[in-house]
């Protein structure tokens, strides 16, 4: 199966490419700077651009069976200005796929977005309202506009993201019982988006994940 990834050089989205190329997939990535990608890239179709240029997000479709979004602006301070990337990108993502008729798009978004708030406990809370409040707002657009569109597609709403070895042991659902400050791998998550592209389980709907 042909695969796009948009996010590919960024941390999960590093471990996404060894893990669809793990998974025999034909990775194909639109990335700005080639030299950020991992050592693995040598074996994946590279289209260089900007996710926000409709023009080569468009190129970057034709002829894929099925795409991963995992694109952020990143930690540090930086990520806690989004500057709209999530509410432009997502338009021009999902009218490239529609056009190009790729049919299946697994799309990363932060649990405490949309239905996801119900499950998101006390300390969290309190950082996406405040801290986080600008990210969620850009996030909560992609969200909406990716569940209106045609596509098959799956929203994954990670819990905190960390850098710790993936050990496979994660659980994954529409709701679960989240306590203190949940955490979970950017390895595990990129194992689990990479799972996603085939399966049935979650077409149309949003899967929450966290660290088992």
């Amino acid at each position: 199966m042909k695969l796009l990834i948009l996010g590919a050089t960024g941390g999960t989205g590093r471990h996404a490419v060894a893990a669809a190329l793990a998974q025999g997939y034909d990775v194909t990535v639109l990335v700005r700077d080639r030299a950020k990608l991992p050592p693995e890239a040598a074996r994946v179709s590279i289209r260089e651009g900007d996710a926000r240029d409709p023009d080569a997000v468009a190129k970057a479709a034709v002829g894929q069976q099925a795409a991963i979004s995992i694109l952020g602006v990143g930690g540090g301070r930086a990520g806690l200005t989004p500057n709209g990337l999530i509410a432009e990108t997502t338009p021009r993502l999902l009218r490239a796929l529609e056009a190009a008729g790729v049919p299946r798009l697994v799309f990363t978004s932060a649990y405490g977005v949309g239905e996801t708030w119900r499950d998101v406990p006390g300390i969290p809370r309190i950082l996406m309202k405040t801290l986080l409040k600008k990210v969620y707002a850009d996030k909560t657009i992609g969200d909406d506009l990716v569940r209106r569109s045609a596509l098959d597609w799956t929203l994954v709403y990670p819990t905190t993201l960390n850098d710790k070895p993936g050990t496979g042991k994660v659980r994954t659902g529409e709701r679960l019982d989240l306590r203190g400050v949940p955490g979970v791998s950017r390895a595990d998550v990129a194992a689990f988006l990479v799972s996603q592209v085939e399966r049935r389980d979650f077409i149309r709907k949003g899967v929450l994940i966290t660290q088992a």
